[in-house]
């Protein structure tokens, strides 16, 4: 029987969607990722970019696997239905960027992170805020096996701690050290402006960046 275990679902073609449907390919992952519109809008891109990984429907991503990475442009997550990830492991791998995603006071003002907005926005989902803290060519050249001494660590934070240790294992199965950030605010530091964003860190040094700002 297949190992279900290593299904994974991306909903989210473009740079980063394909780099981490490339890694996990690469990890042994069946990996079934989905854009914006028709699965054969995609497949030869998934084929070319990301070979082994199958293109597909929404419906069907969210049917292969239990863990399912969201990897849209930012503003467009508030138009899928709030029950499609109902009872799934949600990996929240979005920034907030306001040249590209527009004015949003909600995500602009969030003052515990844009991921307690997802998972308001998805209230049967157990979100999970990881793989979003390296650019994708960084996520590229950055993964390393386990063991090895310049290992960059990734993050994952979440209320849910059985979804968090799961994570937790895909991001050592992709390349990473994993690094357990705590509670779901606690990915205020993962995204912009935060001090893990955009550098590699080993793991214990990204540890210690973990933190959630005081809010008057």
């Amino acid at each position: 029987m297949p190992n279900t275990e290593l299904n994974l679902g991306i909903v989210g073609a473009g740079k980063i969607g394909v780099t981490i449907a490339r890694a996990a390919v690469a990890a042994g992952y069946d990996v079934a990722i989905s854009g914006s519109g028709p699965a054969e809008r995609i497949a030869l891109t998934i084929d070319v970019l990301a070979p082994g990984a199958r293109a597909a429907t929404l419906a069907e991503v969210v049917q292969h696997s239990d863990i399912i990475v969201l990897a849209v442009p930012t503003h467009r997550f508030r138009s899928l239905p709030r029950d499609l990830f109902a009872g799934k492991v949600l990996i929240d791998a979005m920034n907030y960027w306001e040249p590209i995603d527009g004015t949003d006071d909600e995500l602009a003002s969030a003052p515990d992170g844009t991921s307690v907005v997802v998972q308001r926005c998805f209230p049967s989902a157990r979100v999970v805020k990881s793989l979003n803290q390296l650019g994708y060519h960084e996520f590229e050249e950055g993964r390393r096996p386990r063991g090895t001494a310049d290992r960059l660590g990734m993050a994952a934070a979440s209320d849910d701690r059985e979804a968090l240790s799961r994570v937790l294992e895909l991001i050592d199965r992709l390349g990473f050290d994993p690094v357990d950030a705590g509670a779901l605010e606690a990915g205020v530091a993962l995204g912009p402006d935060g001090p893990a964003f955009g550098v590699g860190y080993g793991a214990e040094e990204l540890s210690k960046l973990m933190w959630v700002p005081d809010v008057a």
